[in-house]
């Protein structure tokens, strides 16, 4: 039973600090940089011209990062 509180209290302790760490930074969780295509697996969205839902994304990344201040 001890072991199991001490596990228990490890991952409590984690999820804490993780809980912490975005309240702080403001940041999600993020994978690695390669993503799918680092293991040559295609995207799911791999058309010419994205639909009318993500070409509006798009386009409004693209302002975000035109405009930002840093």
């Amino acid at each position: 039973m001890t072991i199991f509180l001490l596990t228990f209290g490890l991952f409590l302790l984690v999820m804490v600090a993780m809980a912490i760490g975005y309240l702080v930074q403001r940041k999600t969780i993020a994978g690695s940089c390669g993503g799918l295509d680092g293991l040559g697996i295609e995207k799911a969205c791999d058309c010419d011209k994205p639909c009318e839902k993500r070409q509006q994304r798009l386009d409004k990344e693209k302002f975000w990062q035109q405009n930002k201040i840093i």
